[in-house]
């Protein structure tokens, strides 16, 4: 008799773009795992049972996107220490019996793709990330750790921004701000943690903050150029990137804990790049 696959999935909404399921269906190929991974659209009101019902009908693992990451932070009946840390999660684990593991790789994948994968400096930069949410909760510790000269939280109400950057202010030099009061001068990385792009919009921010030598990061994806990244390429930046590698790093992350084994990313980087034509 056949032993059924394992269930996974990722919940947010919207979710019908996620690359998820291609991403951790080669990752199961390549670990030879015995796994399926699906999407759940699924609204706010409706995560927390949704949730409850899938770990209970036997599921294994989920990755969440937004606008869950707080909720699921609070869902979770323990945290690892960097969603502790992070206040959001991004992948919930089946852990022992009936208790349900809350981590957050969100911020391991933005490092490994910006400083390993694309060469970005962050050590002695002056960082701007845009957006106070669940999104920036999760990368700015592991960005923080690398020692920025300056790492600046805009943020559209200037109230949340400040609350965030009280959470992690023994870690280093955090600044926030409004979009309206944002720092004189160029930053060296300028990076779109709001879900903005998922609409076709750009967070209301001057056009200021971006350099000849600026590199910009949208933490967003899509088969064309993002909202910001055409923006920001129309502004004169550097570079502007869409968050491919992060999205696979941080799934490759979430593998090794569902299943114990780490994926190789490389490989699958390319073939989802092919698979979404932007190469």
């Amino acid at each position: 008799m056949n032993t059924p696959p394992d269930q996974y999935g990722v919940v947010g909404h919207p979710v019908a773009h996620s690359f998820s399921p291609f991403i951790h269906g080669m990752f199961a190929r390549q670990t030879n795992q015995h796994l399926v991974y699906r999407l759940y659209d699924v609204p706010p009101a409706q995560f927390r049972s949704h949730v409850l019902e899938f770990f209970a009908r036997g599921g294994r693992g989920l990755n969440v996107t937004v606008p869950h990451k707080l909720a699921a932070a609070e869902l979770a009946n323990e945290l690892t220490p960097r969603a502790e840390r992070a206040g959001a999660v991004n992948t919930l684990a089946l852990h022992g019996e009936n208790q349900i593991l809350g981590d957050n790789t969100d911020g391991a994948g933005l490092v490994q793709d910006l400083v390993v994968n694309l060469s970005v400096a962050v050590a002695k930069r002056r960082v701007l990330i845009i957006g106070a949410g669940g999104a920036t909760r999760g990368v700015l510790a592991p960005l923080l750790m690398l020692g920025p000269a300056e790492l600046v939280i805009a943020n559209r109400t200037l109230e949340r921004a400040r609350e965030l950057a009280q959470d992690f202010v023994d870690l280093g030099t955090l600044l926030c701000c409004d979009f309206n009061q944002l720092p004189e001068g160029a930053f060296d990385l300028v990076i779109n943690a709001t879900s903005a792009s998922l609409s076709g919009e750009v967070p209301a921010v001057s056009a200021a903050v971006i350099g000849a030598g600026t590199v910009c990061y949208d933490m967003a994806y899509g088969k064309e150029d993002t909202a910001f990244v055409r923006w920001a390429r129309e502004n004169g930046c550097s570079s502007a990137l869409q968050g491919w590698g992060m999205l696979v790093e941080q799934a490759a992350e979430s593998f090794e804990l569902w299943r114990g084994v780490r994926p190789e990313t490389a490989p699958v980087l390319t073939a989802l790049k092919r698979q979404s034509q932007i190469l």
